[in-house]
């Protein structure tokens, strides 16, 4: 598996979004943490960029962890590496005896490494075992999930996370199927979902098969739900001063991102005060006007970049105690 065809996503943005944080003078070497160290190209450019830092890097993946390992083994003990899902940063933290951190990055979505590695069922361009785990030592691969949920809780998740409006005929067409022969494959599901569409749906938006990986990919994950706890808790996370940015890939991870930074950037006092007490004060600042999009020229360069979507914040006070 070749580490140079993987190209670090918005990079030069993200460094530029997390330097006033991460080169502010203090009494320790400022703590960077990668919450999605996939590969490792973001977490070389941190520590290359900001050579007073530390990283803390996370992944769920112990095959991303050992590639990225070997990359950024030059660094030495500057970089950190942990085998942890990204919402259990308070604890990762707790356990390295760091208190606060001066930035965060979260590269969401599938990695480079899990699309291009045939064997895990990402992609569905080429045929694969329908498996979907980014951290392929726990949990349910995407096949039980076709073979054994509940034809309506399959319509939720593939309206739910897929956003996919042909969600019923999809499901009936895989219900059908799976008395017959149970899914092992991603090639017969994408046959599967060709057949099933009406035309007009296969006119739009790419191969029609985008979707549905995509739900079960979620689902499989629980990628929403660990989200829903991780963004609050990275900016529990974050020193004041302290910065987060966030590149998200898909419409859902994007409203659940802005949503978390719009509260948190709110004043939260009732109408009618003449002066807003500090616990009313905003915790957040927007370094970001809605979301940020790549260039066109680094879509050109890098095809996984063209959804993306990145917002950040700034932490300018702390919690009330």
């Amino acid at each position: 598996m070749s580490q140079t065809r993987h190209v670090p996503v918005m990079l030069q943005r993200c460094l530029d979004m997390l330097a006033p944080a991460l080169e502010a003078p203090g009494p320790q070497p400022p703590v960077v943490v990668d919450c999605t160290l996939g590969l490792g190209g973001h977490s070389e450019a941190l520590l290359a960029a900001f050579p007073t830092a530390r990283l803390i890097a996370l992944d769920r993946d112990k095959e991303a962890l050992r590639l990225s390992g070997e990359r950024l083994a030059p660094y030495g003990d500057r970089a950190t590496l942990v085998h942890a899902v990204y919402d259990e940063l308070p604890e990762v933290l707790d356990r390295l005896g760091v208190p606060k951190v001066q930035g965060i990055l979260f590269d969401l979505g599938v990695s480079s490494m899990q699309l291009d590695e045939s064997d895990r069922g990402f992609a569905y361009a080429r045929d694969a075992p329908l498996d979907m785990r980014m951290d392929q030592t726990t949990g349910i691969s995407a096949a039980e999930v076709l073979n054994t949920y509940p034809p309506g809780e399959l319509v939720r998740i593939l309206r739910a996370y897929g956003e996919e409006k042909q969600a019923k005929r999809i499901v009936s067409a895989v219900v059908r199927e799976r008395e017959k022969e149970p899914f092992t494959n991603s090639a017969r599901l994408v046959e599967l979902i060709r057949e099933a569409l009406p035309q007009a749906a296969m006119r739009t938006g790419g191969n029609p098969a985008k979707r549905t990986f995509q739900a079960l990919r979620i689902e499989v994950n629980g990628e929403l739900t660990v989200l829903e706890r991780a963004i609050p808790a990275a900016v529990a996370a974050l020193a004041v001063g302290g910065r987060l940015a966030v590149l998200a890939y898909q419409s859902l991870e994007d409203r659940l991102v802005k949503q978390v930074f719009a509260a948190g950037a709110a004043n939260t006092a009732p109408p009618g005060l003449p002066v807003v007490p500090e616990r009313y004060q905003p915790r957040l600042k927007l370094l970001t006007r809605g979301a940020e999009l790549p260039t066109e020229e680094e879509v050109a360069e890098n095809r996984r970049a063209a959804p993306a979507r990145l917002r950040g914040v700034q932490r300018i006070r702390e919690d009330e105690r």
